[in-house]
């Protein structure tokens, strides 16, 4: 772990490492948001980071410059932080950060080393895609396991995918190959609503991990603004008639989507694919 500065070393027994990036496999923002979220709800503590040097192209993901006391000059770089947290007696580890630029190998085998090293019990990847789902339903929630018999107790889908993937799928493949059981799951976010913040679809996140784990999350500060996210994109959509009618054909639609994924497989793996596969061609 050449790349990982550990600040200090918290006292911590099997945790589950959870980990969110901002970038190719976060739409909306909703999993760094959920994470983010997390880190601040639990008061977790920071004890850990990556360092971006062998990591980002500083003139894609450019470092920020901002004041301290208002006449400090600082300079922010891109940030992979580890944070620590323990709830109900379990410990929690949330590595939040940003998609790096290059050398995945390399940066994904020393997040699942930590882990290891931490004697972590499993690792959850939260990610986001773009999908036909209407804005005005609960989000759904799709999601993969390392085998069949952990998909099946969890309710989750096998993943078939074949395609271009992001840092979430390069950890969450070298964690199962590693023997380190790993969980992913998605949000499903309207690909009609404009790039923003959707703090609805990082509340379904933050649920979907809290039912896996067990472990209680205050959502009562979210939650308003997830409904008031939804209220603005109503109000927006209602200037636009043939917006409103392909909305309304997606509600009509919705029973199935819930349908499928219930039983843990069809239309919504199939829509992470077609995301996958119509950003594989962004230049």
């Amino acid at each position: 772990m050449d790349n990982i500065v550990v600040e200090n070393r918290p006292q911590m027994e099997r945790p589950i490492v959870i980990t969110a990036f901002r970038g190719w496999n976060d739409a909306g923002d909703a999993a760094s948001t959920a994470a983010g979220f997390m880190v601040e709800s639990w008061q977790a503590r920071r004890f850990a980071h990556i360092d971006p040097e062998e990591f980002y192209d500083f003139q894609v993901a450019r470092p920020t410059v901002g004041l301290e006391n208002g006449t400090t000059r600082r300079i922010d770089w891109p940030e992979n932080a580890f944070w620590h947290a323990r709830v109900d007696g379990r410990d929690l580890v949330l590595l939040v950060g940003i998609e790096p630029n290059m050398r995945w190998k390399t940066f994904s085998h020393e997040v699942v080393a930590l882990a290891k090293e931490l004697d972590a019990a499993k690792l959850v990847t939260l990610g986001a895609f773009l999908a036909d789902v209407p804005h005005t339903r609960d989000v759904p929630v799709v999601g993969s396991a390392g085998n069949p018999e952990e998909a099946e107790d969890l309710g989750l889908a096998g993943s078939t995918y074949e395609g271009p993937t992001g840092i979430v799928g390069v950890i969450h493949e070298l964690a199962i190959r590693s023997g380190l059981p790993s969980v992913s799951f998605w949000a499903a976010v309207p690909h009609y609503v404009p790039s923003s913040e959707n703090p609805k679809a990082a509340l379904a996140l933050a649920r979907r991990f809290c039912s896996f784990s067990d472990l209680p999350l205050d959502l009562s500060e979210l939650e308003p603004q997830a409904q008031a996210w939804e209220d603005s994109v109503s109000e927006q959509v209602r200037e636009n008639e043939a917006l409103t009618d392909y909305i309304q054909g997606l509600e009509e639609t919705g029973n199935e989507l819930e349908l499928e994924l219930d039983t843990g497989a069809g239309g919504l793996a199939e829509e992470i694919e077609k995301f996958l596969e119509q950003r594989g061609g962004e230049q």
